[in-house]
């Protein structure tokens, strides 16, 4: 093999059937692709296979037509369909014994976070991954990708889908909304976010009954767009907030709608904050970012046995080591703007005793929308702070809530947010004792909402308290799911933060055992175990 290899990629997770060429030396990438198209209606499996079947051959022989040598074979070991994956895996398999080359296995979430990266030249970017079956926000700590919010039902282009399916129109839906949004209003539909999880299938659900009701197509298509695409440029700025990092990366197929990726775009202005979307042609399912990661990969030695080269419909990026990339380390920390701390939502003043939180108007949502967001979450904030304290949660007390200016007053407490301790030996106290409040909370029939390691503060002045900060997402509700959305919440935030997030989960989930209710930990595991990457 030559020190700067050429390699072939193959993808074909779902609808596209791809093939190109990597080489290393010049950073050129040729792809040729074949999307399968169905008649009407969604995606098929059995025919996006049978379209896999035909379609592979002619892209692979296309690509080593333009090839001189080829020096290893690297294919989409998973997500996606099935059928589809086992044909395409096969023929990589096929190829790199043909031509007595590695293979590389490769995970298609990782490879569109991967190719935003290397066409950025970013180092430690969050990526948000917003394709067809999947949307998750993505950063790399300790040695592999953690997923630090997800959906928790559908990706957003499959969500887009279902509406348009609905209404009659074929796929692919999501420019066909993108086209009828031009002409449309704005119209109220749901809005879910729990900490840096979210949900479509209630927004889906409102769209196609608004369309049946009588509400003009062109205003849901507005509103859907506005509402789904603004709750992912939401929790892109929360993580961006959590890891302190400056860039933010898009991938996925939906990443091409203009409206969404002028959100982050304005998002990230406010911020300070670098975003990069890669082209078109490397934002769908291609064989050029399969190409691109699996260089990376054969270049850290990390190739695998045709015997060991199964395929994983439902391979998650955070089950993959990273051995091609070195760990530059997330630089923790607060971010000033103007001798404030600037957090996802509100710029915070510590003003001796009293810390003033005022939450900040989104340029990026609808201005209805945007006002009614931050209306809610002050109010809310206030009464769950308050009665979360009644309840022996130690909180900040409240001393003001100023609506207009949707600003909240507080006693200032603790020093540190959970995060600066975790990887000490206080670190597994504080984490129990998260896990006591949260099941007290519970208890008393209220969801945090937002339990992430920032919204914990502790101190190093001989108080011994674990406060819970940052109600604005919270709601009273006795339903497990919210119970069990708060411990998902703060044990991804605990993967994003820690170097041992493992041990951390653990002692969480023992503490909470004790007091708390077994169908909540139960319901846990269900949420873990959904499938959103089959």
């Amino acid at each position: 093999m030559s020190d700067r290899p050429t390699v072939l990629g193959i993808e074909g997770t779902a609808w596209a059937a791809s093939a190109a060429l990597y080489d290393t030396e010049t950073d050129d990438v040729s792809i040729s692709s074949d999307a399968y198209q169905p008649d009407s209606g969604g995606l098929h499996p059995r025919e996006a296979a049978e379209h896999m079947r035909e379609a592979i051959p002619a892209v692979v022989e296309e690509i080593l037509d333009e090839a001189d040598s080829i020096d290893a074979v690297a294919f989409s070991r998973g997500p996606g369909l099935g059928p589809c994956l086992r044909i395409a895996g096969t023929a990589a398999r096929a190829l790199a014994l043909s031509l007595d080359v590695p293979l590389v296995g490769v995970n298609h979430m990782l490879a569109h976070a991967e190719i935003g990266r290397h066409r950025s030249g970013f180092d430690t970017p969050v990526c948000l991954n917003a394709s067809g079956a999947n949307a998750h926000v993505l950063a790399f700590r300790n040695g592999r990708y953690r997923v630090l919010g997800e959906t928790m039902d559908t990706g957003i282009g499959n969500a887009l889908d279902k509406f348009t399916r609905h209404v009659d129109w074929s796929h692919p839906g999501g420019p066909k909304i993108e086209r009828a949004a031009r002409d449309g209003e704005y119209a109220e539909l749901p809005y879910v976010v729990t900490g840096m999880d979210f949900s479509f299938s209630g927004i889906m659900s409102a769209a196609k009954e608004a369309v049946d009701g009588g509400t003009r197509i062109e205003d849901v298509c507005y509103s859907l767009q506005e509402t789904t695409f603004a709750m992912l440029a939401e929790v892109a700025e929360r993580a961006l907030s959590l890891t302190s990092s400056t860039e933010l990366v898009l991938g996925g197929g939906v990443g091409q709608n203009q409206r969404l990726r002028a959100m982050l775009g304005e998002m990230c202005e406010a911020r300070g904050v670098d975003f990069f979307a890669p082209e078109a042609r490397f934002l769908r399912d291609n064989a050029g970012m399969i190409a691109v990661l699996g260089a990376k990969m054969l270049a850290a030695g990390d190739t695998i046995a045709i015997a060991d080269s199964r395929v994983d419909s439902g391979f998650r990026p955070d089950q993959v080591p990273v051995t091609w990339r070195e760990e530059t380390g997330v630089q923790w920390g607060e971010r000033s703007t103007e001798g404030a701390l600037q957090g996802a939502e509100a710029l915070v003043e510590i003003d001796g005793e009293r810390v003033r939180k005022r939450r900040l108007p989104k340029s990026y949502r609808h201005p209805t929308l945007d006002e009614r967001l931050r209306r809610e979450r002050v109010v809310l904030e206030a009464r769950l702070t308050s009665d979360a304290r009644r309840q022996g949660v130690p909180t900040p007390i409240v001393l003001d809530v100023d609506t207009a200016e949707t600003q909240l007053t507080v006693e200032y407490v603790g020093e540190n947010d959970l995060r600066t301790v975790l990887d000490s030996k206080e670190g597994m106290a504080r984490v129990r004792d998260v896990a006591d409040h949260l099941a007290t909370l519970h208890g008393a029939g209220i969801a945090h909402g937002d339990p992430t390691t920032r919204n914990v503060r502790v101190s190093d002045s001989g108080d011994d308290r674990t406060y819970l900060i940052d109600f604005g997402l919270g709601h009273y509700t006795d339903d497990v799911e919210d119970h069990a959305m708060d411990c998902h919440v703060f044990e991804q935030s605990l993967a994003g933060t820690a170097a041992d997030p493992g041990a951390l989960r653990e002692e969480f989930e023992t503490a909470y055992a004790e007091t708390g209710d077994d169908d909540v930990r139960e319901r846990l595991r269900a949420i873990e175990g959904r499938g959103r990457y089959q």
